[in-house]
């Protein structure tokens, strides 16, 4: 790619951006939330047209109209916001644009397609499920299969590990090191720098829609990298709070607690737990376990079959979403795009979907739109949500200013408990730390947090106790400070420790 240029309404994503991937490669691509990684990526896949620069394919200038144009070129893209059809079963959506497999599409005949494939990759995936039935981790693995299956030799993957444990992301790197190995030339996104060390071959470092070096990854460390990415070294944060400038109490109590998933099937059984004030409990678990479906009872969007919810000593068992958030809850969900936001709505709107009717953002009739632009831009600057106004539809937002700006819409609130179900979910290592540092400052203001991750470092380092969930149950609850990376990664795997 060359002098890559894109520009839209008041933001430049691309300035004359030059990119080179090798065969037989794996290549990160670093930048902070907004840096122009993904728009540049989306150019090279056919979803954007660049306002000028080249694309060459092993030595031969090409035009890439379209995605199909992409596909047939041989390039493959796993986006960080799933494009799969929910309402069709996971064959289905493999078999879509598929050549080769026939006119008719015979059921058998694509299933055993997609049966081979999740063996070959270590990608097992049942080929019968529905997409809406399925976690965000095991979306992310039909959207990896789904490249694969297309014949992609140039593998684009969006912030592909984030919703994968350690254990997980071992085994696709494992796959994408025998692609490699294979010819393959592979564009790894990612805001984990450890994962750039871990898997990449070469990095680029994009900033403010700049290529800042492209490195060895053999030649460089992880300060360097974080120093070119944001443009300054990371403070430290200490997650320690002082238990008496606040008054110790129970916020949120969950006793045997039974729920189904989306297919009727038990994905909650018999959890019992409780958090207190000044406290971040996490619960871990590789996705699929049952956690979304723990978080989406507790704030009233899935019905408990039996068992006891209960917020700041009153039941609020199967009460209503509204009636429980109306208690100090907040909630940051794990599908921001379809729960969180609404995307075609403008940032102002979004941030007080959980406040329009209220004073002082509406009178009896009409919204306050001055009030409202005030307001809005004092979160964009307090949370650092890079746009250039406040009237944008959100959906032209990063995944990660998307995620800052329902973090400022549910902290404005000052709620006493937080469920904040993966919230780093595709952020770099900036936002991420940012996202940490929010989340400490409520905890030390006596507030009660709810974190849901994948990822054990995470877990470790905000959380004072640790549960992690297995097929529906807890494992076990333990201290976050008595616990490794290590034990928390064996415990994620179904190991007592």
């Amino acid at each position: 790619m060359k002098y890559i240029s894109k520009r839209f309404p008041n933001v430049i994503a691309n300035d004359n951006v030059t990119f080179e991937a090798r065969t037989g490669e794996i290549h990160a691509l670093l930048g902070e939330n907004g840096a122009g990684k993904t728009t540049l990526m989306n150019i090279l896949y056919g979803m954007y047209q660049p306002d000028k620069g080249e694309i060459y394919l092993w030595g031969r200038k090409v035009k890439i109209r379209s995605p199909r144009d992409a596909i047939r070129l041989g390039i493959g893209m796993v986006h960080q916001h799933f494009k799969l059809i929910a309402s069709l079963s996971v064959a289905e959506n493999l078999a879509l644009g598929l050549r080769n497999i026939g006119i008719l599409l015979p059921v058998y005949k694509v299933k055993r397609f997609v049966e081979n494939f999740s063996r070959k990759y270590e990608l097992e995936i049942y080929p019968d499920a529905k997409i809406w039935q399925l976690s965000a981790g095991e979306r992310q693995r039909v959207e990896i299969l789904k490249a694969l299956v297309h014949g992609a030799r140039i593998l684009i993957l969006d912030e592909p590990t984030t919703v994968l444990t350690p254990l997980e992301r071992d085994k696709l790197f494992t796959m994408l090191r025998r692609m490699r190995n294979d010819g393959c030339s592979i564009i790894f996104i990612t805001h984990k720098l450890k994962e750039v060390f871990l898997i990449s071959d070469r990095v680029t470092i994009l900033r403010k829609g700049k290529v800042v070096a492209t490195l060895d990854t053999r030649s460089t460390n992880p300060e360097e990298l974080a120093k070119l990415m944001i443009g300054q070294a990371l403070p430290r944060l200490n997650n320690i709070s002082d238990p008496k400038s606040y008054e110790r109490r129970e916020v949120l109590r969950v006793k045997d607690l039974y729920v189904l998933n989306d297919r009727g099937l038990l994905a909650v059984k018999g959890v019992s737990f409780s958090i207190h004030s000044g406290e971040i409990f996490g619960v871990a678990g590789i996705s699929g376990n049952g956690q979304r479906e723990l978080a989406e009872a507790i704030v009233g969007l899935r019905a408990v079959k039996s068992g006891q919810i209960v917020i700041e000593g009153e039941d609020v068992t199967n009460f209503p979403p509204r009636k429980i958030l109306r208690k100090g809850v907040a909630y940051i969900p794990e599908d921001r795009i379809k729960v969180g936001i609404v995307p075609d709505m403008s940032i102002e709107e979004n941030v007080i979907l959980r406040s329009y009717w209220q004073r002082p953002f509406s009178g009896r009739v009409f919204l306050n739109f001055s009030f409202l632009n005030e307001w809005t831009t004092k979160l964009i600057q307090e949370y650092n949500v890079m746009t250039p106004n406040t009237k944008i539809p959100v959906k032209l937002l990063s995944g990660g200013n998307m995620q800052k700006v329902i973090l400022a819409r549910e902290l404005s609130l000052h709620p006493r408990l937080l469920i904040a179900v993966y919230p780093t979910y595709g952020l770099d290592v900036s936002a991420t730390q940012y996202v940490h540092s929010l989340f400490l400052k409520h905890k030390e203001q006596g507030n009660a947090i709810l974190i849901v991750s994948e990822d054990p470092e995470e877990i470790l380092a905000l959380c004072d106790r640790v549960a992690v969930m297995f097929n529906g149950s807890f494992l076990d609850i333990k201290s976050a400070k008595n616990l490794s990376v290590k034990e928390l990664q064996l415990m994620m795997a179904g190991i007592k420790i």
